[in-house]
């Protein structure tokens, strides 16, 4: 035992992995011996800090669930625990392909509930189911919703030179939001589908994809332009190039996927 005079510094190292789906992108680690106690804001800000720790959009752990291939537990850069994230659910898919948890496809646990998925031989291409919506209302002229995370969906003109910081964190901090907070999402039309910028909460600035996003941007426009069926909708957005598919009957949305790139960039050790 420590006498009140001793001090004692435990230093430990973390084996953690990189990976990106269209520029989001997110710190993992492997916690299917339950050793890392993550219940810590101030930990996984730091380790997602792109100046002083490992850089990310959030952080995941794999662990172990009864009844599932695993459990995905998220993390928002702020260190904070969060709803569901899209395009983190795709790479934490192509991280248990390369951990050998699965092969091509999954059950998981998620914080909205269960997903499957399936992943190419290759494993770096995922297609994600997403939670059914039943709901979609307006504000004003913008559309909001859950798509496993709260939404903001508004057209706009000249996308690419709008000022996405300024305009989503006003919308994201007025009355109305500012206590639970909501994603922003600007959407114009292009060639083939929509070209989205996004601004999330939790990262608090904008992002260069944002999977649960674009997933509501697809199910909004569909609404707007007044289509029904069986819906395909390509996605532009900083980070590259999404899709979403889905069912809509004029009520509800089933059967809803996004699919997209999710690719390892790197790994190594961190102390803490």
């Amino acid at each position: 035992m420590l006498n009140i005079t001793q001090r004692e510094i435990l230093i430990v190292k973390i084996h953690f992995y990189k990976y990106q789906g269209a520029g989001n992108d997110f710190v993992l680690v492997d916690n299917r011996d339950n050793a890392i106690n993550h219940h810590s804001p101030k930990l996984i800000s730091s380790l997602c800090d792109r100046r002083f720790g490992i850089g990310g959009d959030g952080m995941m752990f794999l662990q172990n669930r009864e009844g599932y291939d695993f459990e995905m537990v998220y993390y928002n850069a702020d260190g904070q625990p969060s709803s569901m994230c899209g395009n983190g659910g795709r790479c934490i898919v192509a991280f248990a392909k390369h951990l050998g948890v699965i092969d091509s496809e999954t059950n998981f646990l998620a914080v909205d509930g269960p997903h499957y998925a399936k992943i190419s031989a290759e494993g770096d291409w995922v297609s994600l189911q997403m939670i059914d919506v039943n709901e979609v209302n307006t504000d004003a002229d913008a559309y909001v919703l859950n798509t496993g995370s709260p939404h903001y969906v508004q057209l706009v003109e000249g996308l690419k030179d709008k000022n996405v910081f300024n305009d989503g964190s006003a919308i994201r901090n007025n009355d109305t939001y500012r206590a639970h907070g909501i994603n922003v999402n600007f959407v114009e039309p292009n060639d083939t589908g929509y070209f989205v910028r996004t601004f999330e909460r939790g990262v608090e600035d904008e992002t260069y994809a944002c999977g649960t996003g674009v997933t509501a941007v697809a199910l909004a426009m569909a609404k707007h332009n007044g289509q029904s069926g069986h819906i395909t909708t390509p996605i532009k957005v900083l980070g590259g190039d999404l899709n979403i598919r889905f069912n809509y009957d004029g009520n509800k949305f089933e059967d809803i996927f996004l699919e997209g790139p999710a690719v390892k960039v790197f790994e190594g050790e961190v102390e803490i």
